[in-house]
């Protein structure tokens, strides 16, 4: 998987899988296992586990790493199973004045990644990953390296945020700066940088725009690094702000983005335009969010607010009043947010390919 170059979450996805796998079967050798085994554990997962389609598409897409690209035996029998139709789900979206009721309820660190989830429209990995060297105050901008699949993308930078980033940066360099001193200090690089450039670790650049409280000790280099600060911590922080502010939506981080993404959208923003700004390979990823605009049954006006609503509604509270005529009540038709909900996944298992709340993008 590494000389592949999978990310870390595809790689311990891909581990789980296959040792679940192994576990079903006895613990069995793999090469005593045929397509009727992969089958069964299949089947299994989506009868008496109930796991989503997306879930099961992921167990067989490792199922199929271990034969070709570990174990070295071509499997044509694989390339014919049936994988499971996943749904067409649209992305929770919240509106304007919920996003300001999430973030006012947050403060400190997790409030800027927040602000920036929902202002860059960056992925909670994007956002934790962030290094010195990739915001660019000057052209308001922000480098997203190694994105999902791999890819770089530059977004926006949110002028509103740029003073109080600015002054998040100054206490992370002083104590970054501290650390040298202690003979620390000193950061993961990626791929084979730090055989080319030893002493690049320890550089200001380098540097992680969020790092963690506590360091760890690195016994193949000998030196003392800091990691990013865990995803964890945002997505807890974002939950309890979803609770505090009361709102409906089952929102989490990765809600920012797809806000970002449908508010911009609003605004007149190009759908090509937007899809950079995204990361989108397929253009039609992004006309996903074509369907949860305002434009959609939510802002289509009802035929009976166009005929009835201009009539005298004092005419309807005199029918309602009227019991004895056996008239039925009449309320006035209006549009309002239309909630859509993501199918949850029961084994709660994510790699590359899927989001966090379920919503496909590539």
């Amino acid at each position: 998987m590494r000389r592949r170059h999978l990310s870390r979450n595809t790689e311990r996805i891909y581990l789980r899988w296959m040792v679940r796998y192994w576990e079903f079967h006895g613990r069995r050798d793999p090469l005593e296992l045929d397509e009727e085994h992969v089958s069964a554990f299949l089947t299994y997962l989506a009868v008496e586990r109930g796991v989503a389609a997306s879930t099961q598409n992921q167990a067989m897409a490792a199922l199929l790493f271990l034969y070709r690209e570990v174990l070295g035996i071509e499997v044509a029998w694989m390339d014919d199973m049936v994988r499971a139709k996943r749904p067409k789900r649209l992305p929770v979206v919240m509106n304007r004045s919920e996003v300001v009721a999430v973030i006012q309820q947050m403060d400190g660190v997790t409030k800027q990644m927040a602000t920036l989830l929902y202002g860059s429209g960056l992925r909670v990995s994007e956002c934790c990953q962030l290094r010195v060297q990739d915001v660019d105050f000057d052209s308001n901008q922000i480098v997203v390296r190694r994105g999902k699949g791999d890819k770089d993308r530059v977004t926006m930078l949110p002028r509103f945020l740029q003073p109080s980033l600015r002054r998040h940066l100054v206490g992370v360099r002083d104590q970054h700066e501290q650390r040298i001193r202690a003979d620390a200090g000193w950061v993961e690089l990626p791929h084979a940088y730090a055989q080319k450039s030893p002493s690049a670790g320890q550089q200001w650049c380098w540097q992680w725009v969020f790092p963690a409280t506590r360091g760890y000790f690195h016994h193949p280099s000998g030196h003392t690094r800091r990691h990013h600060l865990h995803q964890s911590v945002l997505q807890r922080d974002v939950r309890r702000a979803v609770r505090a502010s009361d709102i409906t939506k089952r929102a989490s981080c990765h809600t920012f983005r797809h806000s970002f993404a449908t508010h911009l959208l609003e605004d007149g923003t190009d759908i090509r335009t937007l899809q950079k700004l995204m990361g989108h390979k397929d253009i039609r990823t992004t006309m996903i969010y074509t369907h949860v605009l305002n434009r959609g049954p939510a802002g289509v006006i009802s035929p009976a607010d166009r005929l009835l609503g201009t009539v005298d509604t004092a005419g309807y509270q005199e029918v309602d009043n009227s019991a004895e005529a056996g008239v039925p009540e009449v309320e006035s038709a209006s549009s309002g947010d239309v909630e859509h909900r993501l199918e949850d996944d029961a084994d709660g298992y994510t790699a590359d390919f899927e989001d966090e709340d379920g919503f496909d993008e590539r």
